[in-house]
């Protein structure tokens, strides 16, 4: 199998990814990037995004991610499908990439940005109701429930915090518990207790959503003791966690305790010398767009940086 030569490849898209391919294409550093498995990532499944600098009316996720796509295709980034199905990076540069079992890419220096994946129920209603009243990011879609009723499913600090968010927006707000207790801090725990418009259902687990063409209007829930019940609700957030893709580079990068990969402070290189991580596959506390375009932007300056030491070197 010949190998193609690259300057750099960046791995994965979405708003990490792309800005990215900008920025590294900009300094003419001729960036390949390869989408993955979905191009644009996780919010090319948001309907409205309204947070996100530059867009005062707000605008599609699917829009906004092929926005930025052809931003960097502009400036020169070679954007292709595909999906990494192999890498070796221990080795050191150049790195061994290998794309849709078939092809392999040398790089100089690589751009990680899969990005993470947020954990549902599995209820077949939650694709239903995707971008209808079915969220994973109370921060982002939040704004669209004021004054209705909301339900956050998730008992640790993430739902506690969310609810809290949505508490000031909406009506109602529901947390669904499927233990006895809430796993979140104490401090967190007293904060949900004390605000009046949340109600705890502890022992409770989402059997299925329920609605229409229009959209989620409730969803049926049951009891540790098989007791059912149906609430009416408008929006249905998932708050309980997110799952970093990174199996890729188990063993070949160092990863956190959740899987994160582990990146210097202040910094996007990871713990190999010219590999870079920006976006959410190396942040899992803030989890936001605009956050994951700017780890990009710093994941392009360090490689940039990375790349002309080494050739002053030479």
């Amino acid at each position: 199998m010949e190998a193609e030569q690259v300057k750099v490849l960046i791995v994965g898209s979405g708003p990490a990814g792309y800005t990215a391919a900008i920025y590294a294409a900009r300094a003419n550093l001729s960036p390949v990037l390869y989408q993955g498995i979905t191009p644009g990532g996780q919010l090319t499944t948001t309907t409205d995004i309204e947070n996100f600098p530059g867009y005062p009316h707000g605008i599609g996720g699917l829009e906004m991610m092929e926005d930025l796509r052809s931003q960097a295709a502009r400036f020169g980034a070679d954007i292709r499908m595909g999906v990494v199905t192999r890498v070796e990076l221990t080795d050191g540069s150049p790195f061994r990439i290998q794309v849709d079992g078939n092809k392999e890419i040398l790089a100089q220096a690589v751009i990680i940005a899969t990005g993470a994946t947020a954990r549902y129920l599995g209820l077949p209603s939650e694709s239903k109701f995707m971008g209808l009243g079915v969220s994973a990011c109370a921060v982002c879609d939040g704004f669209f429930y004021k004054k209705k009723k909301v339900a956050v499913v998730g008992g640790g600090d993430t739902a506690c915090e969310d609810a809290l968010y949505l508490s000031t927006l909406a009506e109602k707000v529901y947390m669904i518990v499927r233990k006895n207790y809430l796993r979140a801090s104490k401090v967190m725990q007293q904060r949900v207790m004390q605000t009046e418009n949340i109600e705890v259902l502890f022992e409770h687990n989402t059997k299925e959503l329920l609605g229409d063409d229009n959209g989620l209007t409730g969803a049926l829930l049951v009891h540790s003791n098989g007791a059912e019940r149906t609430i009416e609700i408008d929006g249905f957030f998932l708050a309980i966690g997110h799952h970093p893709n990174t199996e890729l580079f188990k063993g070949q990068l160092e990863l956190d305790q959740e899987g994160y990969i582990k990146t210097w402070p202040d910094s996007s290189q990871t713990s190999v010398a010219g590999v870079f991580a920006a976006g959410d596959v190396q942040d899992s506390k803030y989890q936001q767009a605009i956050v994951a375009a700017a780890g990009g932007c710093m994941a392009a300056l360090d490689c940039e940086r990375y790349l002309m030491m080494q050739q002053s070197e030479e």
